[in-house]
């Protein structure tokens, strides 16, 4: 069996990779990398002329290859070699006939928890979202509490809001339900201190990117003064941050994300370094159903899959078109698919129907101008 021909897809805001192999197999992947899909599909592009003729079961040579052919590195490669190693994953399970999760050791469950990403920018939106979540039967949610506008903010006021907001959601969802704490690494590291401390009574589950990713040491520092656990790891790429992470005791759970950190392969990897560290798995997952699709079939095979990040807009259009057929969530799980590969299929007429609209935005700004942390 050889590599036939890859194709790359702009579409809505996605970039789909399709790799068609000499025996009839066909295997679909996608890049997260969100904020620009055609760097990513360029880069696949790149990719092709050394991909063609290659047998694609040979997954993990390939990965080395395509992240290792030039002296650089970052989130557009690493997405790039992402979206190809989904595709040959899917592949490879269709090859065998089984899903792919048999192929990373089988099954360790038979369904995936979910965490329910909750919208709302007041108080009142934010109980109707968890009253959503709770009658959908998620038995976890995650909230962003810092309101619309907290760059212009006093910090006195800031943290009177952002408590406003979980204590709310607290007090709607009970202690049945776990509440995750995310701040999109809007704050620096000591109002996140301080603001994690006034969170505490609330028993948040966890803290996720209260700063910035670059620095280790400062996300050590937050670790160390705070008592909620850290859960960090979106914009990260590979094993070896999230090993330095670890090693500081600065993350108790990873959050990569299959479309941007390595894809299926890297991120098992990334997974048991955590695991020997005996911290959870939070895969990061918002983008679309194919990437619901992808990090289900990792999340079934590792031991320490805590919850998967679930975002319900992918299930409905236009997202949802994207499959001929959606994964069956059962209130706040996903079931193990039994199809071979991602065990789902790609709807090939989305492409058509569905034009490519980049993501378009500016960062958040302070009240004197300058650009805030985001």
């Amino acid at each position: 069996m050889k590599i036939e021909s890859v194709d790359t897809f702009l579409t809505y805001s996605f970039c789909l990779v399709r790799i068609r192999t000499d025996t009839g197999i066909t295997g679909w992947g996608q890049s997260a990398y969100w904020a620009y899909p055609d760097a990513s599909e360029r880069i696949v592009n790149q990719f092709r002329e050394y991909l063609i003729g290659k047998d694609p079961l040979q997954i993990e040579r390939h990965w080395y290859y395509l992240f290792r052919q030039r002296p650089f590195r970052g989130n557009a490669l690493s997405s790039a070699v992402s979206a190809v190693d989904i595709a040959l994953w899917d592949i490879a399970g269709r090859h065998f006939q089984v899903p792919a999760y048999q192929l990373l050791g089988g099954k360790q469950r038979e369904k995936v928890r979910l965490h329910y990403i909750m919208s709302g920018a007041t108080v009142d939106e934010l109980v109707t979202s968890a009253e959503l979540a709770l009658k959908e039967g998620f038995t976890a949610v995650k909230v962003d509490p810092l309101p619309a506008g907290y760059q212009q903010w006093r910090h006195a006021r800031l943290i009177e809001e952002a408590v406003k907001r979980v204590r709310a959601v607290r007090e709607t969802v009970g202690l049945d339900v776990d509440v995750g704490i995310e701040i999109h690494r809007k704050l620096v590291p000591s109002d996140a201190i301080a603001l994690a401390r006034e969170l505490e009574p609330f028993r948040p589950f966890f803290y996720e990117d209260p700063i910035l990713h670059e620095s280790i040491d400062s996300h050590a520092e937050v670790a160390e003064k705070v008592n909620i656990p850290l859960a960090i790891g979106e914009r990260h790429n590979l094993i070896h941050e999230f090993r330095d992470l670890l090693a500081r005791d600065a993350v108790h759970y990873v959050r990569p994300d299959v479309g941007l950190a390595g894809g299926i392969t890297h991120c098992k990897k990334i997974a048991t370094v955590a695991e020997s560290f005996h911290a959870g798995v939070i895969c990061h997952n918002f983008l679309s159903p194919l990437l619901d699709a992808a990090s289900v079939q990792l999340n079934v095979a590792i031991p320490n899959c805590t919850l998967l990040e679930y975002y319900m807009v992918c299930e409905a259009p236009p997202r949802s078109e994207l499959l001929v057929k959606s994964l069956k969530r059962e209130g706040g799980y996903i079931i193990a698919p039994e199809g071979p590969g991602l065990g789902v299929e790609v709807n090939e007429a989305f492409i058509k129907k569905h034009p490519y609209e980049p993501v378009k935005g500016q960062p958040p700004l302070h009240e004197d101008g300058s650009v805030a942390y985001h």
